[in-house]
């Protein structure tokens, strides 16, 4: 997925408009901003180089719902998400069935933005063309929701043949493989490949939630089905309608709720939590665990029939020690990626730490690869990242009285204050950052929710080195701010 493209912000709000401006900035985004409904249908008409909508459902004049019909009657294809405060499940519904690509509620976490937006951006990426497999040993590219990926091995391109191979035909796939491989990413990628593309996709962790929880968050509930229940709510399967459904680690999933998947699959309907009406619903179904669901199956933890259901292809992603030429383009994605987003650090991986990433085993696979380059690319420090992978291979320890490679010197040790202050740092920069976002930028907000004073947020802004790009914008805020 490419973010080198235009992100068009139509909401009322001029806060969220900077704010969000704000952050697809800092993301690599272009970012153009419109504050009315009737502005965002002549910005869609009058350019075609729209790649993506945020769109506000709620605006005077002209709302977001007429916003999107006016839009997708006139052929416009771009992916929309809709961003509003609204609670009615109706609405939510209704915004999907005017053509919107996903729906991300108010307040919203970056984070959360993020992956929505690159989801939709897949989407648009594999529509309206047929897939065609990767050349083989070429570098193949997938940033969908969940971290990016460049893989370069056989054992993942035989991964991404059966993709294609089977993105079409709306069979349910079973991914496997260890936590951190990058499951989603394939789910995203089958997705992307597919007729279905151009609708949403919606992802679902079964281990994150209780069942209660995770049966209304699947198949929504009625208006008093629960206390708590003040309103109904369409479930994670009606958001799917005609696009595709991902229920990762799907052997953590309660039996009982397992038999109203397993009817789901069979008859394609269900009742909401509470509810009376069944409920119809089209939706690809993609499942992913890390789990041996036969062994499951035989302690009675996993549903025989709903296995056979799901088990009609499965795929198997290798985890990152049987694929270890994938590293080396993964680390260089990676540091590009957060130098972005953190808009500086390290430019490159110093050769003694590439060695030990391709020495190590990466129990925690890609997620853990990309966690240290992070920290590395931020901290700038080799030796931190080197401690935490624990004593080097006895292979590349220098022997007793054995001279050093010329001009290589060895990893200073930090001390482990300085390691606390670093890591401490880090985690201020991005708390502070999430409140910027959350707020608009408007700095008097942002300190009361951090619970500072706002002499001590500006003291910490600048620590931490955060770049606000409306420079001008910015300097008229803190005026008014002043003033205030």
């Amino acid at each position: 997925m490419d973010t080198d493209c235009t992100v068009l912000v139509i909401d009322d709000d001029e806060g969220t408009r900077g704010a969000l401006c704000e952050y697809l900035g800092l993301a690599g985004y272009r970012a153009r901003a419109v504050g009315s409904g009737q502005e965002g249908v002549d910005a869609l008409l009058a350019s075609r180089d729209v790649g993506a909508v945020l769109l506000d459902l709620v605006m005077p004049g002209l709302d977001g719902f007429e916003v999107l019909r006016r839009y997708r009657a006139q052929d416009g294809r771009a992916p929309v998400v809709v961003l509003s405060a609204l609670s009615d499940a109706e609405d939510v519904v209704k915004a999907m069935k005017c053509g919107a690509t996903d729906y991300l509620p108010k307040p919203f976490d970056v984070n959360e933005l993020d992956l929505v937006l690159r989801r939709a951006l897949e989407g648009r990426a594999g529509a309206g063309h047929a897939p065609t497999a990767a050349p083989p040993r070429q570098p193949v590219e997938v940033d969908g929701g969940a971290p990016g990926q460049v893989s370069v091995s056989a054992a993942m391109d035989r991964v991404w043949g059966l993709v294609q191979r089977v993105a079409d035909t709306d069979v349910p796939v079973l991914l496997v493989g260890e936590s951190g491989v990058g499951k989603d990413v394939v789910a995203r990628r089958i997705h992307a490949a597919s007729h279905r593309a151009g609708r949403a996709f919606v992802k679902i962790n079964c281990a994150a939630l209780p069942g209660e929880l995770l049966e209304s968050e699947l198949f929504g509930h009625e208006k008093g089905a629960f206390t708590g229940a003040h309103a109904e709510k369409p479930g994670k399967f009606e958001l799917a309608h005609q696009g595709t459904i991902f229920l990762d680690e799907i052997g953590e999933m309660d039996p009982r709720l397992q038999a109203k998947l397993l009817q789901v699959l069979q008859d394609e309907e269900y009742y909401r939590v509470g509810g009376k009406r069944s409920i119809r619903v089209d939706a690809r179904v993609v499942v992913a665990t890390n789990r041996d669901l036969e062994t499951a199956i035989e302690s009675g933890a996993f549903r025989e029939d709903l296995f056979y259901r799901l088990n009609v292809v499965t795929i198997r992603v290798p985890p990152l020690r049987e694929r270890k030429e994938d590293i080396a383009p993964l680390v260089r994605h990676f540091v590009e990626k957060y130098r972005r987003r953190y808009q500086g650090g390290l430019q490159e991986v110093p050769p003694e730490v590439m060695e030990r990433f391709l020495a190590h085993d990466w129990p925690g696979n890609v997620r853990e690869l990309e966690n240290l380059v992070r920290r590395l690319v931020v901290l700038k420090d080799p030796a931190m990242v080197l401690g935490e992978l624990g004593p080097a291979p006895a292979a590349e320890r220098t022997a007793p009285g054995a001279a050093r490679e010329p001009g290589r010197a060895p990893p200073e040790e930090v001390p482990l204050k300085e390691v606390g202050r670093r890591a401490a740092r880090l985690a201020e920069r991005e708390a502070i950052l999430r409140a910027l976002m959350r707020t608009g930028w408007n700095k008097r907000r942002a300190a009361q929710r951090l619970q500072i004073s706002y002499k001590a947020l500006l003291y910490k802004i600048k620590d931490c080195e955060i770049v606000d790009p409306r420079a001008a914008a910015s300097l008229a805020e803190d005026r008014v701010d002043q003033l205030s």
